[in-house]
């Protein structure tokens, strides 16, 4: 596998609770509740499955008196539990009323989200902003000015049209859109420096729903500044419409650098795992190279050679039983998260892929003799046969992760480097 290096746009670091956002610390990824946020068991055992799950951030919503008053006990919960992970306040119309009224809220959270469009309309809008603004000053909490097409500024917009229309050559409405929400961020951005919050306690975003729409207006944020930004396609919509259009826009914002945090905005299935979100997210950055969270399984689509779906289900058994035990392996086993592990359902393939992996097997296919040689670093150690296929080879896995990821298993590999047969893709960052 070949790798282009990434070289990251040059932003400044903000610290999100105990997570750094920008600059050169990993792409974050973060997820939201969709539980009322007065229900404080519902809400914390939530977010507790999607810290479970990998989530960096947690996002949730605060839009009564109640929501406020609940987000301190929920913060108590997570910390009982060992869950330390930075929550964020989600704040609309009336932030700067719950902020000042519950001040166990503002210092709970880790970070606070405000929307410009729609903190206040005329002078009530400047005075309501500056009281965000003070609030997160007083508590050292950092904002994410988070403008959304959906309920864009309209009185900032209107003045854009109005300007646009009086050009000899006028842009084009689309345009004069993705611009409003391009200048509302940065010019809230920068009347919340002048109010007193610095420079590092500011992260971006401008969401949009249409990938093309997106991606243009990330690209030009970029090019204009270096606040941290949150990339996210906003109402992405549902199962593999969500997840496409999600890929198709992020992908490429991240192929050029762009971005520092994101959230994958999945409708779920009615009844559906939230956490999906965030594996969603996991797999755009792990599948790129840019990061890496849970062991890839390599997995053939199947043909005619491979009538039988033995493969299929061992494939997805592995698959699920390695992000099962991720949550134990990643305290224990450092570096586990890199491995590869491929499940071949023919002889047409199987053998080279399973060489390529860490750990490999290759299922017998149509017509084949029925066993199911192993590969472990390249050479083959043994041939699985009969019922319990399955079975001993999850025992081999779980006996490479005990062997090959201990702390010192990885001394000696520092002392012995080898060139690995997937490297990694390279991250640099630069100054635009």
């Amino acid at each position: 596998m070949f790798n282009t290096p990434i070289t990251r746009h040059f932003t400044q670091t903000v610290m999100v609770g105990h997570i750094a956002v920008g600059g050169n610390a990993p792409v974050v990824v973060q997820s939201m509740t969709n539980t009322d946020t007065a229900d404080i068991s519902g809400t914390s055992e939530q977010i507790h499955d999607l810290w479970r799950a990998g989530s960096e951030l947690v996002r949730l919503t605060v839009n009564t008196i109640e929501a406020a008053e609940a987000v301190p006990h929920i913060r108590d919960a997570l910390d009982k539990r060992g869950c330390n992970v930075p929550l964020i306040g989600d704040f609309h119309f009336n932030g700067h009323k719950l902020l000042s009224s519950v001040p166990a809220c503002a210092e709970a959270l880790a970070k606070y989200r405000i929307n410009p469009g729609n903190i206040g309309r005329a002078s009530k809008r400047d005075e309501q902003f500056a009281t965000l603004i003070e609030i997160a000053c007083r508590y050292h909490k950092p904002i994410r000015i988070g403008v959304n097409w959906g309920s864009l500024d309209q009185e900032h917009l209107a003045r854009m049209m109005d300007e646009n229309s009086r050009m000899t050559t006028p842009r084009e409405t689309e345009w004069v859109m993705r611009e409003a929400l391009i200048t509302s961020a940065l010019e809230s951005a920068e009347k919340a420096e002048q109010l007193g919050l610095p420079r590092d306690k500011i992260i971006l975003s401008c969401k949009l729903s249409g990938v093309q729409d997106l991606i243009s207006t990330y690209q030009e944020l970029a090019s204009r500044c270096h606040y941290p930004l949150h990339l996210g396609l906003t109402e992405a919509g549902m199962g593999s419409k969500g997840i496409v259009a999600s890929t198709a826009a992020l992908s490429i914002l991240l192929q050029q650098g762009i971005g520092d945090t994101l959230r994958i905005s999945l409708t779920p299935e009615p009844g559906g795992d939230r956490s999906r979100e965030v594996i969603v997210a996991q797999e755009i950055l792990q599948t790129m190279g840019i990061r890496s969270f849970t062991p890839m399984v390599v997995a053939c689509p199947g043909c005619g050679r491979t009538t039988s779906t033995v493969f299929q289900h061992l494939a997805q058994d592995i698959q699920s039983y390695l992000r099962e035990q991720m949550p134990h392996w990643r305290k224990h086993y450092p570096g586990v998260e890199t491995m590869r592990v491929a499940v071949m359902g023919c002889v047409v393939n199987g053998p080279g892929e399973s060489r390529h992996a860490n750990i490999g097997i290759s299922l017998p296919g149509t017509g084949e003799v029925p066993v199911a040689p192993v590969y472990v670093d390249g050479i083959k150690t043994v041939t699985l046969k009969g019922e319990r296929i399955a079975e001993e080879f999850q025992c081999i896995v779980d006996d490479y992760v005990r062997t090959h990821y201990t702390t010192t298993s990885l001394l000696n590999a520092s002392q012995h480097p080898v060139t690995p047969l997937h490297p990694v893709t390279q991250i640099k960052s630069r100054q635009t």
